[in-house]
């Protein structure tokens, strides 16, 4: 039996909006040989995108073998599944309908073969969360969607750089629907997953979890709002009654800004922005988000579809790389 450190999954990467840094990405760092020694990838897109992007930017250390039987992928080749077969037209840097229609063509052939088990997991390059929206695709983004594709009672976007993991109780919604939305059960629930997968995919036998206060001063004892001290405060007390532990709330601006951040495995921010934006201030070259929760393992890089400079060979893959790496190890330990 071979050992799960050494274990070789086979691990999907979605293309993204094709006029984004999605394909640019993926290709740089696929171009890494190094990369087949830890992994069979398949690229869920089209060797023509793949094509086109190589010769724009003349990366030409890039090699894939289209596939033509998917019920087989080449273990040491980057395997190229292609999702359409009429011409889509590629305009580097500009939000396009054909850019949202390939984006959810290779998602959802991505997602299929996750559920026939012939993938193992899934990276997915950024999507315009605009023009992916038709009759198939009504989702805030990818989070949302893979929950739902994968019957999952409840997941929790989770971003990761190193021991630096932060995940956000409210995800993307308005920002005046976030008190209403935060209730005991959803608190619980997230910090359920959290605790799990910190255990299960990061190997930590008895986490330490930070929980965010929602308001200025985490409330101020009432003064500055109450959901302190109706919601998260006796949560968090029954938790750690039951050997759980778990702190807080505590006020997220001197908790960053003394760096407490250091000593704890998982975080959990009450809102997107409060627990993105120190994250990506922190670890924006390096950050990969991680859906927690799912029955499968799905990342992603931290980073959009950055229109802007697609196309001139400026993106950095540091994160999908991450990203890549990240879904291997989770991988990995779940077969141990």
């Amino acid at each position: 039996m071979e050992e799960h450190s050494l274990y070789k999954p086979v691990i999907g990467l979605s293309l993204g909006d094709i006029n984004g840094i999605g394909p640019e990405v993926v290709i740089k760092t696929l171009a890494d040989d190094r990369l087949l020694d830890m992994i069979t990838p398949v690229v869920y897109g089209s060797a023509k995108v793949l094509a086109y992007y190589r010769k724009a930017m003349r990366l030409n250390d890039f090699n894939y073998h289209q596939v033509n039987n998917e019920d087989r992928f080449h273990p040491d080749k980057v395997n190229v599944v292609n999702c359409w077969q009429e011409m889509m037209e590629i305009n580097m840097g500009q939000e396009t309908p054909e850019g949202g229609k390939a984006a959810l063509l290779a998602l959802q052939k991505a997602a299929g073969h996750l559920q026939e088990g012939k993938i193992e997991g899934i990276v997915t390059a950024p999507i315009n969360k605009n023009n992916i929206q038709n009759d198939e695709f009504r989702f805030p983004g990818h989070t949302e969607f893979f929950t739902e594709t994968f019957k999952a009672k409840d997941s929790l976007m989770l971003l990761c750089s190193g021991n630096l993991r932060v995940g956000v109780v409210t995800g993307h919604i308005p920002l005046n629907s976030v008190s209403k939305q935060l209730t005991k059960e959803k608190l619980r629930s997230k910090l359920n997953i959290l605790e799990k997968t910190l255990r299960q995919d990061f190997n930590i036998t008895k986490p330490r979890i930070a929980v965010l206060g929602l308001n200025p001063h985490a409330g101020e004892g009432g003064l500055l709002g109450t959901e302190e001290q109706d919601i998260i405060i006796p949560l968090i007390k029954e938790l750690k009654e039951k050997g759980k532990l778990i702190f807080g709330p505590l006020p997220a601006d001197g908790f960053f800004g003394t760096r407490q951040q250091e000593k704890f495995d998982g975080i959990l921010a009450m809102y997107h922005d409060q627990g993105l934006i120190p994250f990506k201030s922190l670890a924006f070259e390096s950050g990969v988000n991680y859906t927690a929760g799912l029955p499968i393992v799905r990342t992603s890089p931290d980073h959009g579809t950055a229109y802007d400079i697609a196309g001139k060979n400026v993106a950095s893959e540091q994160s999908m790389r991450e990203a890549l790496y990240l879904a291997c190890d989770i991988i990995r330990r779940r077969k141990g």
